[in-house]
């Protein structure tokens, strides 16, 4: 290998390593990865039950977080985003949600086009080797295992039970024709093990002498001959190294360091750059705007029968739990225990779902920081379509220093109704006959968090990113003057350089973001290899038939 390549990718996450797969594929390609974090090897990262686990250490996560939200009373959230081989996806809590079919479709309608549902759809079916999903919606000899869990609990089918009750439908695939509705949930978990992208793509991959990764590398720029992507300036042991690409540079650096490298290259609103003292290569307003994530609330209820994961809350049955996983791969620590779900429409005349449900047998905080006393359960639940939209903006020419990230979190005021109405709909779910065996006071909000200013005070204090940050490089059409990339990925403005990431969805899908950002990757790469691209589907999902007059 010499020190040229034709391709380079940056950020060996989601994306990056389907790049790194589908590229290298071909023998006669010589493909880098550079990735600043180190080994994904070790439990805490493999076992899926850890989750909380990697995503709170400094050795895998970037350690960002928010300025302090206007709208939040001040709050600064965590952004975590994964620093280590497999990216966030080794990281995450594994719950695999292609989106819904309008996601795609609305992305064809703002700019980006090519990217409807029955242009991705096929990749998605590429990239995955389905376990009980629906025949024919579904891949079944990707790289990507996508599995369910056992249903353990009996809450996890209460709930479902009690979403039947209310009058909502049931999916039996929610990745396939239909979201809409009560279902089981799936992760990407393969024989007990968190099944990565770098499990499923960049391990196969690094068989092939064509590819090669390099770890601990700090990307500080892109480099130039005139207006062409030449190469990569990157640190890594404290020497500043540079290698050149024959073809093209692609980042796949999340949607927080995407945009920070494209402005530490001289991509970007030019005030900014000049501010910081970077020469302008090309004044794209849009590089680091558009910022979208989803936040959650977790509405926990005490449970009468001792049957949640709070009896295995302690170092004994933890130690137990993990030795059964390390000996046998199984029990307990095999599931991320997210196995029921929901997306449902938040009122009549929402055309597809707008709130998701994440169900838990187990009253806790995302980061495992805090149990409640006692036995519970919750479910996690959010809109799915803020209509807030944030940046990240760099703090210094220093590639070394962590770039401002401001979600401008609930600064429409829309979602501040569309919070209320979920928390309202999530009593009425957990009010059903489905959990009176079960369900115990309300431990938060409480029973007593009845009014609108109750809830708004309530949502303001206790609610949480879901760690699904996109939309920082919008993908567009190239006469946008606020898109990032046109809809095959090259950055508008310069040549021989693509963003592939989550940061190129032009609005957030629905549901949770790793397989969208693994299909980018998928998608992109029959971009860049000029392969064309696959057939296009005529599959037609199912949307509520009375939408227009009835929320369920």
């Amino acid at each position: 290998m010499t020190d040229i390549y034709d391709y380079i990718i940056v950020g060996a996450g989601s994306a990056g390593c389907a790049l790194a797969y589908r590229l290298s594929e071909n023998p006669s390609i010589r493909v880098l990865l550079l990735e600043f974090g180190g080994t994904d090897a070790g439990p805490f990262i493999q076992m899926p039950a850890a989750l909380s686990y990697p995503m709170n250490m400094s050795r895998y996560d970037w350690g960002f977080e928010s300025e302090a939200e206007p709208h939040l009373g001040g709050r600064k959230l965590a952004t975590p985003r994964g620093k280590v081989i497999g990216g966030s996806s080794s990281i995450n809590g594994m719950v695999y949600v292609r989106g819904h079919a309008l996601d795609y479709d609305t992305w064809q309608d703002m700019g980006a086009s090519g990217w409807s549902y029955q242009d991705v759809l096929p990749y998605f079916q590429r990239m995955e080797t389905s376990h009980g999903g629906e025949a024919g919606w579904r891949g079944t000899s990707g790289p990507l295992h996508v599995t369910r869990g056992t249903k353990w609990n009996p809450l996890f089918d209460a709930f479902k039970t009690a979403g039947s009750q209310a009058g909502y439908g049931l999916t039996e695939d929610y990745n396939g024709s239909r979201q809409e509705g009560f279902g089981d949930m799936e992760m990407t978990v393969y024989k007990g093990r968190r099944w990565s992208a770098a499990n499923a793509y960049l391990k196969p991959a690094l068989k092939r002498p064509n590819l090669q990764l390099i770890k601990g590398a700090l990307a500080r720029r892109v480099l130039f001959e005139g207006n062409k992507a030449s190469g990569l300036e990157y640190e890594i042991g404290g020497e500043i190294q540079s290698v050149r690409a024959g073809r093209e540079v692609i980042l796949a650096a999340s949607s927080i360091n995407s945009p920070k490298l494209l402005l530490q290259s001289g991509i970007g609103p030019a005030a900014h750059l000049h501010a910081h003292g970077i020469d302008v290569l090309a004044d794209r307003p849009g590089v680091g705007q558009n910022l979208q994530d989803h936040l959650e609330l977790y509405i926990q209820q005490a449970c009468l029968q001792p049957i949640t994961l709070y009896k295995h809350w302690n170092l004994i049955s933890k130690g137990l739990i993990g030795l059964q996983w390390l000996l046998q791969g199984r029990g307990l620590g095999a599931s991320n225990h997210f196995e029921s779900c929901a997306f449902i429409r938040s009122g009549a005349g929402v055309q597809y779902p707008d709130i998701q449900y994440h169900f838990l047998p187990f009253a806790v905080r995302y980061d495992g920081k805090a149990a409640a006393e006692g036995h519970g359960f919750q479910a996690h639940v959010g809109p799915m379509r803020s209509k807030s939209r944030g940046r990240v903006e760099l703090t210094s020419a220093d590639p070394r220093e962590k770039p401002s990230i401001l979600f401008n979190y609930m600064s429409h005021e829309d979602d501040w109704a569309d919070f209320r109405t979920a928390i309202r709909l999530t009593r009425e779910i957990f009010g059903q006959d489905a959990f009176t065996p079960y369900r115990g006071k309300e431990i938060q909000p409480g029973s007593a968090v009845q009014s609108d200013a109750e809830l708004d005070d309530f949502i303001k204090e206790h609610v949480e990113s879901a760690y699904h940050p996109c939309g920082t490089c919008k993908m567009g059409a190239a006469n946008d003057p606020l898109a990032v990339v046109d809809p095959e990925c090259r950055v508008i403005g310069v040549e021989g350089l693509r963003v592939a990431d989550s940061s190129i969805f032009p609005q957030i899908t629905n549901g949770n973001l790793n397989a969208p950002s693994i299909m980018v990757g998928e998608k992109a790469a029959d971009h860049i290899l000029g392969k064309g691209m696959l057939p296009r589907s005529n599959a037609q999902p199912w949307i509520h038939p009375d939408w227009a007059t009835r929320q369920r």
